[in-house]
């Protein structure tokens, strides 16, 4: 079966990229999301290094109703060794001094990295970037980077005083404004994952013009750059250097398509020392138990792990040069984009995507176009994943959320397969075996079976606590979705076709701006200077 998905996930190469990365500190933006909540219980708020005004608004927001659950984020007020932050920023920057010992990067070079908030509590965006700024100082800082900090407020800025002007003026639209539906970092996992990716196009037009591609981490993350030589002869920079990036080629059945996007894959920090090709995620040993008898993914997850995260171009059939693996499964936490062909696909994420937003992205937009945007699997591009080591408080708390989101995955999912302009049957098929498990005919049917034999499972296993708390947040956010699609049971057709045209106008509206700056327009420079002062004032830790 491994081998099986790779003969269909390879793609023949008709055409590397003729301009590929080489100068990567002015050809790559760095991106990652920050999930931030409310403090631990056992938190004295009183106790905490903040600032009295700072405190008195962080008391304040656990009374407010919780909006959105994420798998683990961080809690205000966490030690600085636990902090996710702290760990990913501080990750990045001792990859990039290791990437100055490799003269891939210029010595003095220093790198923007752009931060999205999304917050579990809406009191939490009025302190976030506050309290960020406060954790960094408190560390004396990031070093070799420029750490810009987006928030929900700053995203509507861009739309109110940068873009939304610009297609009054060069469009002729009245209605931009309503782009702040789905260009914010605020919601469900799909929005700030959209957003990470559009930004880049933004900093291109009005920061640099010379970028040429984003890639985006986890902050739980780091790039083992010792292992990174010792098993693949590269480093990270190099591997995002490679021109396989922005190749074109045709895929198992003929059809031709461009590699603009690019996957890495993950290693646990437990089994690094046994190899650095050691799955994430390994084929199953234990018995099957409770909502798993219905639905078992880990197991075609591990297939898909296997055969398309772990494939090596090291064999004359598949050597990464003629012949090369096209990914569907990814990880957000090791994917980019080049810029020319996010402009020209113009790929989203649904806002109502809240897991695996990183695999909906692709199905936006999967068969548009004659030549079909897929993700390279660039192998040996691998980061470590922590999250374990010192999350495991966050983990805990966010544990009912997780389970959830992983029932809403197959609603949505499922939902979404039927909305797009192709033949669910053909989405599934090509998405199989991991992603499309997740598209079912019979959705809230396998959802409500699978919750309530888990819970029935926790109760006799005698873990009374956990079981009410998953039956809580079940019935309530699997309750408010089923209202939402029996109310309108058109509604995801009518979001994704809503979503589709407003980031057509945002590209539009931007792709106007760029033109307009080109013949030196007085308006389009006026809304270069808003969006440079709106990066300003997000900037919290420059070099």
């Amino acid at each position: 079966m491994i081998q099986a998905l790779r003969q269909d996930r390879r793609v023949k190469i008709t055409q590397l990229n003729p301009e590929p990365i080489r100068i990567p500190d002015r050809e790559i933006l760095f991106t990652s999301n920050i999930l931030l909540t409310i403090p631990s219980p056992e938190t004295d708020i009183n106790k905490l290094d903040l600032e009295r005004s700072l405190k008195e608004k962080v008391y304040e927001v656990p009374q407010e109703e919780q909006l959105y659950w994420y798998d683990h984020p961080v809690q205000i007020g966490v030690e600085p060794d636990k902090n996710e932050i702290i760990y990913g920023l501080r990750g990045l920057s001792e990859a990039l001094k290791f990437e100055k010992t490799r003269d891939t990067i210029g010595e003095n070079a220093i790198l923007p990295c752009l931060l999205s908030v999304s917050v579990t509590h809406k009191g939490l965006q009025r302190i976030a970037r506050e309290y960020i700024e406060r954790e960094l100082h408190r560390i004396g800082g990031i070093k070799g980077l420029d750490v810009y900090v987006f928030t929900e407020a700053d995203t509507e800025r861009i739309i109110e005083d940068v873009i939304y002007p610009a297609s009054e003026k060069y469009i002729r639209v009245s209605s931009g404004k309503q782009m702040k539906e789905v260009f914010g970092v605020d919601g469900e996992y799909g929005r700030h994952y959209s957003f990470l990716k559009a930004i880049a196009a933004l900093w291109q037009v009005f920061v640099n013009p010379s970028l040429k591609g984003t890639f985006k981490i986890d902050l739980d993350q780091v790039f083992p750059q010792e292992y990174l030589l010792k098993y693949t002869k590269q480093s990270a920079i190099e591997h995002l250097m490679t021109p396989l990036w922005g190749a074109e080629g045709l895929d198992s059945d003929g059809r031709p398509v461009e590699l603009g996007m690019i996957a890495g894959a993950l290693v646990n920090q437990k089994d690094i020392d046994k190899s650095l090709f050691t799955p994430d995620v390994c084929f199953p040993e234990k018995d099957i138990k409770a909502d798993e008898v219905l639905f078992f993914s880990i197991l075609p997850q591990a297939l898909s792990t296997k055969a398309e995260m772990m494939s090596r171009y090291n064999t004359g059939e598949l050597n990464g040069k003629n012949n090369c693996i096209q990914r569907i499964h990814v990880t957000g936490g090791t994917t980019g984009i080049l810029i020319d062909s996010l402009r020209k696909y113009r790929p989203f994420t649904p806002t109502f995507i809240g897991r695996a937003e990183d695999q909906a992205y692709i199905m936006s937009i999967l068969y548009d176009g004659e030549r079909h945007l897929r993700y390279l699997h660039k192998d040996g591009l691998i980061m470590r994943h922590d999250k374990e080591a010192f999350a495991q408080d966050a983990i805990k708390t966010a544990k009912a959320g997780k389970v959830v989101g992983d029932y809403l995955r197959i609603i949505w999912f499922s939902y979404y397969a039927k909305a797009l302009p192709w033949s669910a049957g053909d989405i599934k098929g090509f998405l199989n075996p991991f992603t499309g498990c997740f598209i079912s005919p019979i959705p809230f049917t396998m959802v409500y079976l699978r919750l309530a034999l888990k819970v029935a499972y926790l109760f006799e296993e005698g873990s009374r606590s956990e079981a009410m708390d998953l039956l809580k947040t079940g019935k309530r956010r699997l309750g408010a979705v089923a209202e939402i699609l029996l109310k309108e049971p058109d509604f995801v057709l009518t979001r994704y076709r809503r979503e589709k045209e407003l980031w057509n106008l945002f590209y539009d509206t931007l792709d106007s701006i760029e033109d307009a700056l080109s013949h030196s327009d007085p308006f389009a420079r006026e809304l270069r200077n808003r969006f440079e002062r709106i990066v300003k004032e997000c900037c919290i830790s420059g070099q």
